[in-house]
């Protein structure tokens, strides 16, 4: 088939990767000059890490360089990704510096039409479409009232994503607003040239340091399964069962006391910095890294935290810039960098079909994170933002590739329907609302893989499995599966003729990845 994918970031390139191995011919389009997403160039801000470690943050297949630090920079990241894309042969299928501006279904197919950065149009046409346009694709920026006039007083007001270089702020008054890991890295960097730097929280979160204790690596307790374990899931299995059952209480210890580790180690009660609830909240906001340097930058003045407060206004005073927070208080601001999240939009799908993928309040219905409930030849990757995004990506590729050869057993179109709600209305509990539409799956990210690979009867050995409880999920253990799906991938001949998901071949697929 022809299939056209909406995005070159991870899921994108990961998308293409397992597509063009299928057999398909795939073009990916991406309206900046570069792979990466997120990573790209154009959107990397300064002080931009990985939130996990470089061994986690990774595709199965191709490890990240042993050269890289343990959390690579955005820089990076984005040479790993467009070394990935040499690797795979994934070059020829790029179309970059080129934005889809309408994609309408057609029949069996999509038209997609696209403009490049000449000026150039284009309309195609192709059998099945994957969006992968990314959950951090369009930046939040709030609509302060005085925009105008702090503008024509010299002030600028902009995203955390279009802020490029550091030395923009040498010298000036720096606001940023947030305080997850973006505002706090973005911060860190701003804090080393700026006449002042204030971070403006509406709201403080948990932050877990690298090293809890100063020795023990971060991944050894939030980058396991027992590590994921510990928060509820829709479903409980196995050993689950006895955390969140007889042992909730040494459950609830042992995710309490990261929280106590990261009080005294970061002086968060010296720094009035001590968030508000307990560790365990930390799954219903941002569960972010500590960025390094950054209390250390509050403890001794560089930068400064207004908790709990937000920017009601900008304005003009003596013909400078300024905020206005919302306790009255007013900041000289040459620049305020906002940090405050992403939009997730498909504006390039007709409004018909907007509103047949989202439900009344605008969260993405897709099962599986992939597939939309009933849109045909539609696909989603990407929209599973969690602490091992790439793996997620890439095992959602190798479902979409066995789901267009009608490989993947589906139930009903309403059983699909009330497992979306069922899941959605979970995420509402458990992340109090914080789900980003329904894009987010932090941290059941190894459910997510789990409940993918369960419906193709594919999934790694048990007993790799059970390690990764105690260690680290390593992504290379998953190297074997894109290999095992493609050897059951019926012929086209054969596809008319087998009913999807049965037959020896897939058995024997799932058990040589078990053997493997």
């Amino acid at each position: 088939m022809r299939i056209a994918i909406i995005g070159a970031g991870v899921a994108g390139l990961a998308t293409a990767k397992v597509l063009t191995q299928a057999g398909h011919e795939v073009q990916v389009f991406d309206r900046t000059p570069d792979v990466g997403g997120v990573w790209s160039r154009t959107r990397r801000y300064p002080g931009l890490t990985t939130q996990s470690p470089g061994a986690q943050y990774s595709l199965s297949d191709f490890p990240m360089p042993k050269e890289f630090p343990e959390w690579p920079s955005g820089e990076q990241v984005q040479a790993y990704l467009a070394a990935y894309t040499t690797a795979f042969g994934l070059d020829r299928t790029l179309r970059l510096n080129t934005e889809v501006t309408a994609a309408r279904p057609r029949g069996d197919g999509w038209t997609i039409e696209a403009t490049d950065a000449a000026g150039s149009h284009s309309t195609e046409e192709f059998d099945r479409l994957v969006v992968a346009n990314g959950v951090f694709c369009e930046p939040a920026v709030p609509a302060y009232p005085g925009t105008a006039e702090f503008t024509a007083a010299g002030g600028r007001l902009c995203a955390a994503t279009e802020f490029h270089d550091a030395e923009e702020a040498r010298g000036r008054h720096v606001l940023v607003v947030g305080y997850g890991k973006s505002a706090c890295d973005v911060a860190v960097a701003i804090s080393e040239v700026a006449g002042s730097t204030e971070v403006i929280a509406r709201q403080l979160l948990w932050k877990v340091p690298r090293r809890i204790g100063g020795l023990l690596n971060f991944k050894m307790l939030l980058l396991t399964r027992m590590g994921e374990a510990l928060f509820r899931y829709l479903r409980l299995r196995g050993f689950e069962k006895f955390l969140h059952g007889p042992g909730n209480g040494v459950r609830r210890r042992m995710v309490d006391s990261i929280g106590s580790v990261s009080v005294r180690q970061f002086g968060l009660r010296r720094l009035a910095l001590v968030p508000r609830g307990s560790m365990e909240d930390i799954v219903r906001g941002a569960i972010g890294l500590a960025t390094e340097g950054f209390f250390e930058a509050v403890a001794d003045g560089r930068i400064g935290v207004r908790r709990d407060r937000t920017i009601v206004r900008l304005l003009a005073r003596d013909g400078r810039p300024f905020a206005q927070l919302s306790d009255g208080a007013e900041l000289p601001a040459d620049l305020v960098v906002c940090a405050t999240g992403f939009t997730q939009a498909v504006p390039f799908l007709p409004a018909e079909l907007q509103e047949r993928l989202l439900d009344e309040r605008g969260n993405f219905m897709l099962y599986r994170q992939i597939l939309p409930v009933d849109i045909p030849g539609l696909y989603f990757n990407g929209y599973n933002s969690s602490f091992f995004s790439p793996l997620n990506a890439e095992m959602a590729a190798v479902w979409i590739a066995a789901a267009i050869a009608r490989a993947v057993p589906l139930p009903s179109t309403e059983s699909i329907r009330q497992a979306v709600v069922d899941q959605l209305a979970f995420m509402d509990t458990a992340t109090d609302g914080h789900h980003c539409k329904g894009t987010k799956i932090i941290p059941y990210s190894m459910h997510n893989v789990d409940e993918v690979l369960g419906d193709l009867d594919l999934n790694i050995n048990v007993l790799v499995r059970a390690s990764h409880w105690l260690n680290p999920i390593d992504p290379a253990a998953y190297r074997r599966i894109t290999p095992a799906l493609l050897r059951r991938l019926p012929t086209t001949e054969r596809l008319q003729q087998r009913r999807p998901g049965s037959g020896p071949a897939v058995a024997a697929a799932g058990r040589q990845v078990e053997q493997d």
